[in-house]
């Protein structure tokens, strides 16, 4: 699953791009990572929310732990408890500009990233809700990866075309959840020796 990506343009760019309207005061990192604030398009507007939805697990004795961001939202797993009522009423689309994941042996992975041909600003499918812990998270919405990427990992991000921005933000949850499909174009890819661990 996708736990970082990088964005390549500023918040105006990104504004421009998807014909909203900018939330001023926006302070985000060009890499993110869970529990980061990244740009996120919702009702119009292109503002910051938190990388992951907030899950708290149980420790030994049974004690809550520290809320762990949880990013991703497989499309086999949005009509959940978990996850159903973001899909069905808040969707949104993350701008991103390639994402990353890990390739290698463990201990010594390294980060491949993706994108797309030309490095366009691209359309992420996500879906965000507001929360006690983190004020407002949003979570990536992934299906079975590209034959491009399967030797890497077997899941991907939704890549939204242009068309489909307005259905996902706007249609009905079945509209969107026929837009859930893996990308069936070309991706850029690009191997690196940065180390997978470690920023």
């Amino acid at each position: 699953m996708c736990n970082l990506y990088r964005l390549r343009a500023n918040q105006a760019e990104v504004a421009h791009i998807f014909a909203a309207e900018a939330v001023p005061g926006v302070n985000r990192a060009d890499e993110v990572y869970p529990g980061y604030p990244g740009l996120v398009i919702a009702h119009g507007r292109v503002g910051a929310m938190n990388w992951g939805f907030p899950v708290v697990l149980k420790g030994k004795q049974g004690q809550p732990l520290k809320p762990k961001p949880v990013t991703n939202a497989r499309d086999d797993k949005l009509h959940t408890p978990f996850w159903r009522d973001s899909f069905a009423r808040r969707r949104c689309l993350i701008p991103v500009s390639q994402w990353a994941e890990p390739e290698g042996e463990a201990g010594r992975m390294t980060r491949i990233w993706y994108g797309m041909p030309g490095g366009e600003v691209f359309a992420i499918g996500g879906i965000w809700r507001q929360t006690a812990e983190w004020g407002q998270t949003y979570a990536m919405v992934m299906v079975e990866s590209s034959a491009l990427m399967t030797d890497v990992h077997d899941r991907m991000p939704v890549v939204l075309r242009p068309d489909q921005w307005g259905a996902w933000l706007e249609g009905e949850p079945e509209t969107a959840f026929a837009m859930c499909r893996t990308w069936p174009g070309s991706l850029s890819i690009e191997r690196t020796g940065d180390r997978w661990a470690g920023r």
